[in-house]
C-alpha cells in the first residue's frame, strides 16, 4: 500500500538531512503541515532544536490578498515557522521524489475565539470553547470554506488532506487539561459539545426545538454524571436523557450543518486545485463525532470527497463503514501512531497495514516523521518495503 508520513514545516527547515531520512522510511508521500493548531512539539533530530513550540493557531506561509479588510482570517506564523515555511520544506522534500500534499487544520483555533470570543461553541451552561469555533455561523464558515481552498492548494502540491473539518467539542489537548476527573463517556461528550449559540438556538428552533428547553434537558442530563454515575450506552443514552426527537432534533441540525460545511469546503478546494489534485478528509463513521476526525456519513462523504483518512491505531474497526460505501478508485487511508511515546508501535506496523488492508484500506497514513525517535524510524524501515 502507498504510505505517506505526517510532517512539520519544522522538521524539515534548517535540517539538511531531514528530506533524505524521511524519504529513506520507504514512504512514497509526505502529508505535510500548511495550517496547524498550537502545538509544542519534541524535534528529536533537528541540528538547531529540540522543542518548537507553535504558540498559535497558524497558516505557516504567507496568507493572500484574499484576507484583506476581512474580520476573521488566517493569523502567519510567527518564529516556529516564518515566512513560507511551508513553501520550503515542500521543495525540500519533492527534490527526493517524495509527493507533497497539504495538511490543513480547520475548526480547532484557540486564538480565534480568544479574539473573537463570539465565534466559540457555547455549551448548555454557557462555557464557552474557544479551541472550537462554532461552524453554523456564516461568517466562521465563510472563513473555514475560503482558509480550505488556500491552505490546500499550495504550490507543487498534489492533493490535500483536511483535518478537524466539522465540530469540534469538548474532548481537547489544552494546556495542562484537567478535565479527566469525570468519565463523561460518547454520551456525556455529545451532550457536552452541544452548542447553544445565537445562531445554533435559531438552528434548534428550526428544527422545531426550543432552545432554552434543550439546554435544560441537557444539564439534567448530565447531573448524574458529575455525581460519578455514569450509564453510557452512547446514542441510546442521549435519545433516553433528552428524549428520543429533542435528540433527533440536536443532531439533524448539527449533521446538516457539518455536511454542508464539508460539501462547500471540498468545493472550494476542488475550484481552485488543478485536475487531478485529491482530496481526503480526516473523518469518523459515525455522524454525530466531534473532533479532529469529524464525524461524516461514509455514503455521503465519499461521493464529494475522494476519500478519508481513518484513525486506526486502535484498531480498524471504523475502516468497515467507509469500505462498504467505497468506490473504485476511493482512498481508503489507515491512520497509524508509529510514535512509541504516544501510543503507536512501529514494531508491529506491517502486522497493523495487513489487518488494515484486509479490513479495505488502501493506502497508509503514518504520525508521525517528525516527532519519532530513531527506534520507531528504524521499526517503520524495517516495514516498508524500500522505494
Amino acid at each position: 500500500m502507498k504510505a505517506s508520513a505526517f510532517v512539520y514545516p519544522w522538521d524539515v527547515n534548517q535540517d539538511p538531512g531531514a528530506p533524505a531520512r524521511i524519504a529513506g522510511l520507504g514512504v512514497e508521500q509526505v502529508t505535510l503541515a500548511a495550517a496547524y493548531h498550537s502545538t509544542r512539539a519534541l524535534t528529536p533530530r533537528h541540528p538547531r532544536h529540540r522543542i518548537v513550540t507553535a504558540e498559535y493557531a497558524a497558516v505557516l506561509y504567507p496568507p493572500g490578498e484574499r484576507w484583506a479588510g476581512r474580520g476573521l482570517r488566517p493569523y502567519p506564523a510567527g518564529r516556529w515557522a516564518p515566512g513560507d515555511a511551508y513553501g520550503k520544506a515542500a521543495e525540500a522534500l519533492a527534490a527526493t521524489g517524495l509527493e507533497v500534499h497539504t495538511w490543513v487544520v480547520l475548526a480547532h483555533n484557540s486564538r480565534l475565539g480568544a479574539e473573537h470570543p463570539d465565534t466559540s461553541v457555547v455549551n448548555a451552561y454557557g462555557d464557552r470553547y474557544p479551541w472550537a469555533p462554532c461552524i453554523a455561523q456564516p461568517a466562521t464558515r465563510a472563513y473555514l470554506v475560503d482558509l480550505a481552498a488556500e491552505a490546500a492548494v499550495r504550490p507543487g502540491a498534489h492533493g490535500t488532506e483536511l483535518e478537524s473539518l466539522g465540530w469540534y467539542g469538548l474532548q481537547h489537548l489544552h494546556a495542562h487539561d484537567k478535565t479527566a476527573g469525570v468519565g463523561l463517556g460518547e454520551a456525556g461528550q455529545y451532550l457536552m459539545s452541544l452548542c447553544f449559540c445565537p445562531y445554533c438556538r435559531a438552528g434548534y428552533d428550526g428544527q422545531g426545538l426550543d432552545a432554552e428547553e434543550v439546554a435544560a434537558g441537557v444539564r439534567n442530563a448530565l447531573e448524574p454524571l458529575w455525581r460519578g454515575r455514569a450509564d453510557d450506552e452512547g446514542w441510546p443514552t442521549v435519545a433516553g436523557a433528552l428524549g428520543e426527537d429533542t435528540a433527533a432534533g440536536t443532531r439533524a441540525w448539527r449533521e446538516t450543518t457539518a455536511r454542508t460545511l464539508q460539501d462547500e469546503a471540498v468545493a472550494a478546494v476542488r475550484a481552485t486545485a488543478p485536475d487531478g489534485f485529491q482530496v481526503l478528509l480526516h473523518a469518523d463513521p459515525v455522524p454525530y463525532h466531534c473532533g479532529a476526525d469529524a464525524g461524516v456519513d461514509p455514503a455521503h462523504i465519499l461521493s464529494v470527497a475522494d476519500g478519508v483518512v481513518v484513525p486506526c491505531t486502535g484498531g480498524t474497526a471504523l475502516l468497515a463503514p467507509f469500505a462498504g460505501q467505497a468506490r473504485e478508485r476511493t482512498v481508503l487511508a489507515a491512520n497509524l501512531t508509529v510514535v512509541s511515546g504516544m501510543g503507536g508501535s512501529p514494531g508491529t506496523l506491517a502486522a497493523d497495514a495487513a489487518r488494515a488492508r484486509a479490513e479495505g484500506a488502501t493506502e497508509l497514513r503514518l504520525y508521525h516523521a517528525g516527532l519519532a525517535s530513531d527506534d520507531d524510524l528504524a521499526g517503520v524501515r524495517e516495514a516498508l518495503p524500500a522505494r
